[in-house]
């Protein structure tokens, strides 16, 4: 087992460490609200297409339902946080506030979310690496730790953001939306620790959302960090046993 230090400061002996995605490792930021604004875009052509009336209040709602506050993405919000499905599903919900039947609401969304995925005929370029991260990760793959990702994220999307920072070998494993059951379900850190052959208590998670953490404590993780250098508007995190702003304030020795 290895030491992890926060500011020089010991806060758990750990066998391997389990990262949030977006927001944690990944600058997500930037494309996130892209994606968000190309979605609203696609769903007000969408309604006026097909209602033939002007989409009234359908840009409010939605930005609120993604999470846009003011230029910013809220870092708890369903675009930060949730999987593809749920966004959908959210999207849904949106055009049926304004007047649409389940099924007609479930159609435009899946519609406008297609219709932005057909816009972008390149995989988009992953995401910018947290400063400071990847010295970070390579300490701890120095020190025996095992590493994995947790993540709402696809498993190719996982992939696509490890390979392009040159960090897949520093990773054992991943659970993505495609494994069941997806976080936040404290099963789905279970399983993830089975595959690393790794008890959750002589682990660490570090995530940037409040659902990660409620996660980690409910599956018995060792060491529970709140990471709070990924947004423009710091999430606020109660349940962090300990509070990360920067990665380097991480640091690892081997424990004698």
């Amino acid at each position: 087992m290895a030491q992890l230090l926060l500011k020089g400061h010991p806060i758990g002996a750990i066998d391997g460490v389990l990262f949030d995605k977006d927001g944690t490792l990944s600058l997500s930021e930037p494309h996130l609200l892209n994606l968000a604004e190309q979605r609203i875009k696609a769903a007000l052509e969408l309604w006026s297409a097909t209602r033939g009336t002007p989409a009234k209040d359908l840009r409010r709602i939605l930005s609120r339902a993604f999470g846009l506050e003011n230029g910013a993405l809220h870092p708890g919000g369903t675009l930060a946080v949730a999987a593809r499905q749920d966004n959908l599903t959210s999207t849904a919900t949106v055009f049926c506030l304004m007047g649409c039947s389940w099924p007609e609401g479930l159609a435009l969304a899946e519609r406008c979310f297609n219709d932005v995925d057909q816009q972008r005929t390149q995989r988009p370029k992953p995401s910018p690496l947290m400063e400071d991260a990847a010295s970070m990760l390579r300490k701890l793959h120095a020190g025996g730790v095992q590493l994995a990702v947790i993540s709402n994220d696809t498993r190719q999307g996982i992939q696509d953001f490890l390979d392009h920072h040159s960090l897949s070998n520093l990773f054992s494993s991943c659970w993505s939306a495609e494994d069941l059951p997806r976080k936040p379900d404290p099963q789905a850190v279970h399983h993830l620790c089975r595959r690393l052959n790794l008890a959750p208590e002589h682990c660490a998670l570090i995530g940037d959302a409040e659902t990660d953490l409620t996660m980690a404590h409910q599956a018995g993780i060792g060491c529970v960090i709140g990471y709070r250098g990924g947004w423009t508007l710091p999430p606020v995190l109660p349940t962090a046993a300990h509070q990360l702003n920067s990665w380097g304030d991480l640091d690892l020795v081997a424990n004698p």
